[in-house]
C-alpha cells in the first residue's frame, strides 16, 4: 500500500484519471477496477471513479510494490501535447548519462530565460532544438528536457510536470512557454484558445511584399504522410488561417526584406506557407523557399535555417490575469544579416 496526498496540480480531478496518470502502464480495467474493489480510498472511504478529488485529500492504494514498479510513471520523457500526459523528467533511474553530451549543443541558461516567476517561465528557443524529444530522430536535447533539467524535479507533482504551453518548429527561433503548474497549464491553454494571446514572429524573406503591409486569408490544407517538409499547402479545402505583415526593412542586400508577422491562427507552417505563396518566401526555409537563393545564403552569409523566430508574444497572467509582454532578442544570424 502506498498513500498520496493531492496537491493543487491534482486538484479537480476525477479519481480514474489521477489513477490513470500516476500508473500509466495499468490496464484500464484494473484502474476501474481500484475503486470498485476498496483498493483505493480516499480519506479512508470508498469513492467511486467519477469523484472530484480536493487538494489536502489523501487517496491510498492497495497495490504491492511490484506492482507499482510495473505500473507506475515512466521516468523517461513521455509528452502529452495538451498537459494531461506525464512530462517526462530528463533523467531516471539508470539513466544518468542519457543525455550527456547532448546538452553540450543546448542548455538553459540564463540568457536564455526571458521571463519566470512561480507560475510561467518564458524560454528564448534557439534554432535546430526540437520542443519534445520525438519530433526528430536526435540524441540531442529537447527544449522541455532542457527545461525539466532546468528546474532538477522542483515543480514535479504527483501526476503533472511542467509543460509546455504551445510550440514552434525546430528550426525557428524565438519565445516559448512553459507552464510551471496545472492550474497555470489549463488557464492558458484555454487563454491561447480563445484568442487572448499576442503572438508576433519576425521573418527574413527573399523579395519585398506588395502592398508592403497586408494580410493573407488562405486555406491551409495539412498533407497527410507528407515525405519531405513540405507538409501544408493552399487549398480550399482546409483549415481557415489569417497572417497579418508588416515590411519593417526593405532593401538588405539589396533583395531581402524583414517583415513582423501577426498571426490570429496557429497552423501548421502558416507563416512559411503564407509567404511562400504571395512570392516572399523565408530565407533558407527548405520546405517552401527558393532552393538557388537558399545555396548562395549559405555560402554567403552562413544561414542554413528558416530566418523565422517568434519575436514577441503576450498574455494574461495565470494567477494575476494582468497582461505580460516578453520580446526575445534575435538570434546571431538574423541579427548578422539585418546588420
Amino acid at each position: 500500500m502506498r498513500e498520496f496526498f493531492i496537491g493543487e496540480s491534482e486538484s479537480g480531478q476525477r479519481l480514474d484519471k489521477f489513477l490513470k496518470k500516476l500508473l500509466p502502464g495499468a490496464p484500464l480495467s484494473l484502474i476501474y477496477k481500484l475503486s470498485r474493489t476498496n483498493r483505493a480510498k480516499i480519506d479512508g472511504k470508498k469513492r467511486e471513479n467519477d469523484f472530484r478529488l480536493d487538494a489536502g485529500q489523501s487517496v491510498k492504494i492497495f497495490l504491492s510494490e511490484e506492482e507499482f514498479a510495473e505500473f507506475g510513471r515512466n521516468p523517461f520523457p513521455t509528452v502529452g501535447n495538451n498537459g494531461d500526459g506525464n512530462m517526462g523528467a530528463l533523467r531516471g533511474e539508470g539513466d544518468e548519462d542519457g543525455k550527456k553530451g547532448a546538452f553540450e549543443k543546448f542548455r538553459l541558461t540564463g540568457e536564455r530565460i526571458l521571463f519566470e516567476d512561480p507560475f510561467v517561465l518564458v524560454v528564448n528557443k534557439p534554432a535546430g532544438v526540437n520542443v519534445h524529444p520525438w519530433d526528430h530522430k536526435s540524441d540531442e536535447a529537447s527544449l522541455i528536457e532542457a527545461v525539466m533539467d532546468y528546474f532538477q524535479g522542483k515543480f514535479d507533482t504527483l501526476t503533472f510536470r511542467p509543460s509546455l504551453v504551445h510550440r514552434i518548429d525546430r528550426d525557428t527561433s524565438g519565445a516559448v512557454i512553459v507552464a510551471k503548474t496545472k492550474p497555470a497549464l489549463d488557464y492558458l491553454l484555454n487563454a491561447l484558445q480563445n484568442d487572448r494571446f499576442d503572438k508576433t514572429y519576425a521573418a527574413i524573406v527573399l523579395g519585398f511584399p506588395v502592398p508592403p503591409t497586408g494580410t493573407v486569408k488562405k486555406r491551409l490544407l495539412r498533407i497527410e504522410n507528407a515525405k519531405n517538409e513540405a507538409k501544408v499547402r493552399i487549398d480550399e479545402g482546409g483549415q481557415s488561417a489569417i497572417t497579418h505583415y508588416q515590411t519593417l526593412k526593405a532593401g538588405i542586400e539589396g533583395k531581402y526584406a524583414l517583415l513582423e508577422c501577426r498571426i490570429e491562427t496557429g497552423r501548421t507552417h502558416q507563416i512559411r506557407v503564407h509567404l511562400a505563396s504571395i512570392g516572399t518566401p523565408v530565407l533558407s526555409d527548405r520546405a517552401y523557399g527558393d532552393l538557388k537563393e537558399n545555396a548562395f545564403a549559405k555560402r554567403r552569409f552562413w544561414i542554413s535555417r528558416q530566418l523565422l523566430h517568434a519575436w514577441k508574444i503576450g498574455f494574461p497572467h495565470p494567477e494575476t490575469g494582468k497582461r505580460v509582454s516578453v520580446e526575445a532578442p534575435f538570434e546571431p544570424d538574423m541579427a548578422r544579416l539585418l546588420g
